[in-house]
């Protein structure tokens, strides 16, 4: 048997002897807290792991975490609470992208499944409101290590956030300045270890200062734009471009476009005391629209969205900088850039007509077979151009060429986006005496 010859020749035990993995292995999970677990492949971090979730009962584990099946993933992360929470969790482990929150948890990456599990276990953990601690094994071992350095620096401020206690294994100890583990247990083989408390500190993730920003193009929005949820929209006229780089990479980790805003908007007025009325020449001197801030979906929740905002906008140049956004509602990063949040913008009466009107010709703009519709149907074709049309003519002064010349599937991605638009509007104002 090779069995018995690798044990003569290597002088190990067939008879089933337990081999000593922790030894006098002692520590305190408490809420609000994080506990690390160190150590390479077969030092003992998942005979831990399981320990602890004995001493518990009511914990959850980020591994036997499962999904509904064929229900799209934003269905099971938080499913009782807000939409914004589900979202605010999906962003802060890593998972950001919406274009594949509407997917199955089958059609994920094992990656993606990662941070889905990892989503939903927090949800879970958050609203069941347990003392036992959330565990994960192998965190974010998969995974390129700036987004686990992300997740890790996202899931500290989690923690904190909802008093949550947490327990996580990892070979890489690279994560440790995002994390700040308040326990950190370095296990050394044959049941040594050593245990290391620390009170987390205040900080920018740690990757923070090996970023650059720097004036860009337009054309530097073309690696962005698969990355935000409305890829179809228009730039509308571009007028300042601004690329968040690590130095040493050079890889493009965020942008922020400035473009000329439309001519009349009716919370614009009401902030500015109808300032820009029937005034494009002074609208054109004194006023940006942030029309794209976009942050790889890496590095989102880790505060570089409103860093990059909150640097550019003061040397766009002009008085006043406004944003309409769609997230507005779910994403403090306007706020914390330092704009005002004025208000939410109210459906335009003939945006509503026209929703009616798709509704008596039982075509659904988020259906499944929208596409087909405007393909076939000439009147539905007329109806989404019409809004279309209207939107381009508002961002770019031009409109009809661009709709007749559109697939269908395109004309119907971006009616979707407008159709569904109600944005939230902010404004920034340089502070006087501020050139």
């Amino acid at each position: 048997m090779r069995a018995g010859r690798v044990a003569l020749r290597f002088g190990v035990s067939t008879d089933g002897a337990a081999e000593t993995i922790l030894d006098r292995f002692h520590i305190r999970v408490a809420r609000g807290a994080i506990v690390l677990l160190l150590g390479p492949s077969g030092s003992g971090k998942s005979t831990a792991l399981d320990l602890i979730a004995r001493r518990f009962s009511g914990g959850h584990s980020v591994q036997r975490m499962s999904f509904p099946p064929n229900r799209p993933v934003i269905d099971g992360v938080c499913p009782h609470q807000p939409l914004s929470r589900a979202l605010e969790l999906m962003s802060a482990c890593g998972f950001g992208e919406a274009r594949h929150w509407v997917r199955s948890f089958g059609e994920l990456s094992d990656g993606q499944r990662f941070r889905a599990r990892l989503a939903r276990a927090v949800g879970r953990h958050v609203q069941s409101g347990t003392p036992a601690p959330l565990i994960c094994d192998e965190f974010a071992s998969g995974l390129h290590r700036r987004l686990a350095k992300s997740i890790a620096f996202n899931l500290r401020k989690l923690v904190k956030r909802h008093a949550l206690s947490l327990v996580i294994a990892s070979s890489h100890d690279d994560i440790v300045s995002d994390l700040q583990p308040d326990v950190t247990v370095r296990l050394l083989g044959r049941g040594g270890h050593e245990i290391t408390e620390r009170r987390p500190r205040r900080r920018a993730v740690s990757f923070h200062r090996r970023l650059v920003i720097e004036e860009g193009r337009k054309r530097d929005y073309d690696t962005f734009s698969a990355m935000h949820y409305r890829a179809a929209d228009e730039l509308g006229f571009v007028d300042k471009v601004y690329v968040l780089r690590e130095r040493a990479t050079r890889d493009p980790l965020g942008i922020v476009v400035y473009s000329h805003g439309p001519l009349e908007l009716a919370l614009r007025n009401r902030a500015t005391d109808r300032r820009f009325v029937r005034n494009p020449a002074r609208l054109n001197r004194e006023m940006r629209i942030v029309r794209r801030v976009v942050v790889h979906p890496d590095v989102r929740g880790c505060g570089l969205g409103h860093m990059l905002l909150r640097r550019t906008m003061p040397i766009v140049g002009t008085r006043y900088v406004e944003c309409l956004a769609t997230m507005g509602d779910v994403n403090p990063v306007f706020e914390k850039a330092g704009m005002t949040r004025v208000g939410t913008c109210v459906m335009p009466e003939n945006r509503a007509r026209m929703l009616d009107e798709l509704k008596r010709l039982d075509a659904d703009p988020f259906g499944r077979d929208f596409v087909l519709q405007v393909c076939r149907r000439p009147r539905v074709r007329r109806i989404v151009a019409g809004l279309v049309e209207q939107w381009y003519r508002g961002t770019t002064v031009s409109g009809e060429k661009r709709v007749a010349r559109q697939a269908p599937e395109l004309l119907a991605q971006t009616f979707r986006g407008l159709a569904g638009s109600q944005p939230v509007y902010f404004l920034w104002q340089r502070p006087e005496g501020r050139a």
